[in-house]
């Protein structure tokens, strides 16, 4: 029972990177426009991340370096395909390229640095309830901060007159812009927010989730995370479902090995990688329930007065 309540800790504390990520991926495309240079953003958040957290000894400010850093990759990304008007997906790739290489260069003097011992979290009383205590309430402050924005954000997409508006934009960018709303200004807000999101999930990964540096760290997270907005049809509750359902294939991994099955390890690796593939796999069978559930606008560009 105690190895399993480690595993549902782990899971936990796995998926909310997963999660922070999916959730910020999901802001932009509700708003219609696709990134796909969610993997280079969070690279570059996770190197500021590190390296603020170095110099400070600060996580708040690892954390708010972490989003500064992927906020200002969507800025740059979102004029390119806001207001130039660039391929989104040309672009999105070529963000998540920069990403790698300046991540690496930048990261090079930072590979033998460490962190000092990463501060212990508990919620008082509820952590020494048997069981439950050490698998739900002694996680980073993050894991219940990804829950709360899940929540948060599914009320203000439906429940908001700024969300509305946020999903007329993206469901109809034409009828937003006749009745008077500025597209490509709520657009931008949303691929910024969503960047900075991005960021804090890569700042989370070298600051809390592994905290140290090595170059491509993020290894493959954030196109996982993309892959969750569609596994969740654009829905926040069900990206965070799907984040613990693959954080707890990528922590099974470990878990088995700690229990001696004899399995070997490449396989065991690529579990998280096989179940995306799988899950996308089932959801693409059926063509028209992603095309109701996607934004109508998603990856087009806006023209206004077209």
């Amino acid at each position: 029972m105690e190895s399993f309540a480690l595993l549902i800790a782990a899971t936990l504390n796995a998926g909310t990177v997963l999660a922070i990520a999916g959730l910020g991926l999901l802001i932009n495309e509700r708003a219609g426009v696709l990134n796909l240079g969610a993997e280079g953003m969070m690279l570059v958040a996770a190197i500021a991340g590190f390296a603020t957290a170095v110099h400070t000894g600060s996580d708040l400010l690892a954390f708010a370096a972490g989003m500064a850093a992927g906020g200002l990759m969507a800025a740059v990304f979102g004029g390119m395909v806001i207001w130039l008007n660039t391929n989104q997906y040309a672009s999105g790739l070529a963000l998540s390229l920069f990403g790698t290489g300046f991540s690496a260069f930048a990261g090079i003097k930072y590979t033998q640095e460490k962190l000092g011992d990463r501060m212990k979290f508990e919620i008082p009383g509820l952590a020494d309830i048997p069981f439950i205590g050490p698998a739900l309430f002694k996680q980073h402050p993050m894991v219940y901060l990804a829950i709360a924005l899940a929540f948060a954000l599914a009320w203000f997409l439906y429940r908001s007159r700024a969300g509305l508006v946020l999903r007329a934009v993206g469901e109809s960018p034409d009828s937003a812009h006749a009745l008077g709303y500025p597209v490509r200004r709520i657009r931008l807000l949303a691929v910024v927010v969503g960047g900075a999101l991005c960021g804090l999930a890569g700042a989370y990964v070298s600051v809390i989730y592994t905290p140290l540096w090595v170059e491509g760290m993020i290894a493959g997270k954030g196109w996982i995370a993309l892959a969750l907005t569609t596994f969740a049809t654009w829905r926040p509750a069900r990206v965070l479902l799907g984040a613990y359902l693959f954080g707890g294939v990528t922590m099974l991994q470990f878990h088995l090995q700690g229990e001696g099955v004899q399995i070997a390890s490449q396989w065991l690796s690529m579990l998280p990688y096989l179940a995306t593939v799988v899950v996308l796999v089932l959801i693409s069978r059926n063509a028209t329930w992603i095309r109701v559930n996607m934004p109508a606008s998603l990856g087009k560009p806006f023209f206004p007065g077209s």
